[in-house]
Order: C-alpha cells, then sequence, then structure tokens
C-alpha cells in the first residue's frame, strides 16, 4: 500500500532561528550597523503565531505566510525602534531571509531515505512559492507541495492536514506526519494521521525547554530522520 510522510518545514527540517540571524546580521552590517541578531529573530518568529491565529479563528481571511512574514517584520523594526534603518526594497529583501534557511545535518541523507519508503511532502505553514525557494536553497527534493495554501487556513487547524491528505490521493492513515514539535503532532493524530517525532534541541536555542521529549503516544520516534527512516524500515 502506497504512503506518503508530510513533514514540518520551519525547525523541524531547517533551522530558522540561526538561518533568520544570519540573514538579519547580514542586513545590519550592511549598514554599518549592530544588533543582537537571534533577539531580533527571536521577537520576529514571535509575532508567527499570534497572526495565524487572527486567520484560523476567521477574523481575518487567507494570505500567504509570505505577507505575514513582511507584516511580522515591519512590527518587529518598530519593536526595536529602528523603522528607520530599512526602506521598502531592504525590507522585502530581508523579508525573504524565511527563504534561506539552513537544513538540520541529517535532513537530506534522511529525506532520502524516507523518500525511498513514500511519497514525501512539507505540510508547512510556509506559501508554495516560499516551499519551492526554500527547497532550491535548502537542498529539499519533494514530490509535491502541500500545506496552508492547499486548505487556505494555517497549521495546526484540522483542515490543513485533511486537505493535504486529499490533495495527494492518500488516506489519513496512510500519511505520517512528521515533526519536531508535539502540538503538531497531536493535531495531525486527531484528524487520523500516522505521526513520527524526532527533537530539534537547538530550534530555539541553548534556553530551549518546550519539545525536547515526545509528548504523546505517537507511532514513531526517532532521533533524527536518518534514525527514523532506519525504525519505520524495521517495523514494516
Amino acid at each position: 500500500m502506497e504512503r506518503a510522510f508530510f513533514f514540518d518545514v520551519f525547525g523541524t527540517l531547517v533551522d530558522w532561528r540561526e538561518g533568520v540571524a544570519k540573514n538579519v546580521r547580514a542586513a545590519f552590517q550592511d549598514r554599518g550597523q549592530q544588533i543582537d541578531a537571534h533577539a531580533f529573530a527571536d521577537t520576529w518568529r514571535g509575532q508567527y503565531d499570534p497572526a495565524m491565529e487572527r486567520i484560523r479563528s476567521g477574523d481575518r481571511g487567507y494570505v500567504p505566510l509570505d505577507v505575514l512574514h513582511r507584516e511580522n517584520l515591519n512590527a518587529t523594526l518598530a519593536e526595536f525602534d529602528i523603522e528607520g534603518a530599512f526602506d521598502e526594497e531592504a525590507r522585502d529583501n530581508l523579508s525573504r531571509a524565511w527563504e534561506r534557511l539552513p537544513p538540520w545535518p541529517d535532513v537530506h541523507e534522511g529525506l532520502k531515505k524516507l523518500g525511498a519508503l513514500g511519497f514525501v511532502a512539507p505540510c508547512s505553514n510556509a506559501s508554495i512559492a516560499l516551499s519551492v525557494r526554500l527547497a532550491r536553497f535548502a537542498g529539499l527534493c519533494w514530490d509535491g507541495i502541500v500545506g496552508a495554501e492547499i486548505a487556505q487556513s494555517y497549521k495546526p487547524a484540522p483542515e490543513v492536514y485533511k486537505a493535504s491528505c486529499s490533495a495527494l490521493g492518500f488516506a489519513p492513515e496512510n500519511v505520517i506526519m512528521v515533526a519536531a514539535h508535539n502540538d503538531d503532532l497531536a493535531a495531525a493524530s486527531s484528524v487520523g494521521l500516522q505521526t513520527a517525532f524526532i527533537p530539534r534541541p537547538g530550534e530555539h536555542g541553548s534556553a530551549q525547554t518546550v519539545d525536547l521529549t515526545p509528548a504523546g503516544n505517537w507511532t514513531y520516534v526517532g532521533q533524527d530522520l536518518v534514525d527514523l527512516a532506519a525504525r519505520i524500515e524495521m517495523r514494516d
């Protein structure tokens, strides 16, 4: 029977914090300025879920994550009181930092091994456009792209997982959602997907306290993607 692996991307496959901080640091250095790039990245990311929640709750119609990232960048610059440092063109370029994020070390080998066991696709809150550009930058090889834009909503809304399964023609029970975030897996499990947890203890820096261990009875747990593939293959 055919199966598919759906992947969370930001944090699970790519190191958004270091990647965004690198882009932020370079942008400020180009202007002869210095900034705590990790603090800026954390604040920018902190705008992420509240912005999506307004769409999930129906207070705002769906807009792609690219739009939210750009709006959240404006809010972050204002919070740091440095709005005058970037014109519109510079803000557009910095907002695309989310297309330029490095993969974790196990990702390329892990995706190759999991791809030999089933279809692979991101089920991310990223837009399709962002997903395509990030895939090219980070070397992520997909059989297809599903996620938020397919459903016109944002994870962990149940319709994102259901619409993604439908788009690729899979029953939920034949899809394994892979994520480093327990809430993502809980939402996927609630609509019938299988689940796989891998930890990314460096996602939020050295002070990370969440998602260090599995918090549910997930179908699979691995140390990284390569280990996960081996465990799945052993159970086949």
